[in-house]
């Protein structure tokens, strides 16, 4: 299935400073899909505090222009076919601004979100014939039959009323539909039917953030993390929403506990860094984007962060 791919763009972010109210007056967001292909009917929305601001679709070089961008913090959501969701953080400068988002592919897996390694007892009670439904709508999900997908997890649901993985299954559906209402009304669903489904729990976070309710984001998002601790991803939102809560104390901890699971998710650091530099803590912005680079030594990010350290190497001295 098709999903939004969520990614938090921060504009002219450097060392030490807040965000400006200059102008970006071209910005370029190249997709780098992991199975070589370009998917040309991609369709990239930039999002602002107020709300969405510009959208586009790739070029025959897989790059999105934006023109006059004003400086800020920005996510963008990329929604089309047979890619995965994508959390990641970019940072540029107002002299870099060529970005590069790598999408992951995947043609093997059904994109909805499971519920993770928690089993409630809800889950364990599922009838087979609302399971075989379930089932059915996978596969009808990997064919984008969305109406039918649909069909087969209303089915499932008139057989197991209870049955909260369907639930989120649905709103996801409705998520690649955009239909908002119905999106959130299915997750709210899936939550109060099983309060341990981090899937649902992590799909409301997200809509939250989309939504720049960062207070919100960090409610579900807790719990989310409460009952899949092990799930880098949801470190890595709530740290994001934390910092933009100005809660950043509690950003750098759960970054912290990010960088000590297995994976990548250096993206972590580079919310720590900011979070360290809101605190006037030159020190410990230096550590956390020291951590950054042995974790991402190459690329244009690491090429910001290199430029960060000099300045605060020599603030810190």
């Amino acid at each position: 299935m098709g999903r939004a791919c969520l990614a938090i763009v921060l504009l002219a972010s450097s060392a030490l400073a807040q965000f400006d109210t200059a102008t970006v007056r071209h910005m370029k967001l190249r997709l780098k899909f992991t199975n070589g292909d370009c998917d040309l009917t991609a369709h990239v929305q930039l999002i602002g505090t107020s709300g969405p601001l510009l959208d586009g679709r790739p070029n025959d070089q897989c790059e999105v222009d934006f023109a006059n961008v004003p400086s800020g913090t920005y996510h963008v959501e990329i929604s089309g076919q047979g890619f995965a969701q994508t959390d990641e953080f970019i940072t540029t400068t107002n002299e870099s601004t060529d970005l590069e988002l790598e999408i992951k592919s995947r043609n093997d897996q059904v994109t909805i979100p499971s519920a993770g390694p928690v089993v409630s007892a809800a889950g364990l009670s599922v009838p087979a014939k609302a399971l075989k439904e379930f089932d059915k709508s996978n596969s009808l999900i990997n064919r984008q039959d969305f109406s039918k997908a649909i069909q087969s997890l209303n089915r499932a649901i008139a057989i197991y009323p209870s049955y909260a993985a369907a639930y989120n299954n649905l709103g996801a559906i409705y998520a690649r539909l955009g239909d908002r209402d119905k999106e959130r009304e299915a997750f709210q669903k899936a939550v109060s039917l099983d309060g341990h489904l981090a899937a649902a729990y992590l799909n409301l976070g997200r809509m939250s953030i989309a939504e720049d309710d960062f207070h919100a984001a960090e409610d579900v998002l807790n719990k989310a993390v409460a009952n899949n601790p092990t799930d880098p991803t949801g470190l890595v939102l709530l740290s994001y929403c934390q910092f933009q809560d100005h809660h950043l104390d509690d950003a750098i901890a759960t970054g912290h506990r990010a960088h000590a699971l297995k994976g990548e998710h250096s993206s972590v650091h580079l919310i720590a860094a900011k979070s360290f530099e809101q605190k006037r803590d030159a020190a410990g912005a230096i550590a956390e984007l020291e951590l950054f680079l042995r974790e991402e030594p190459t690329g244009e990010r690491a090429d910001q962060a290199r430029k960060d350290l000099k300045i605060l190497y020599g603030i810190h001295q």
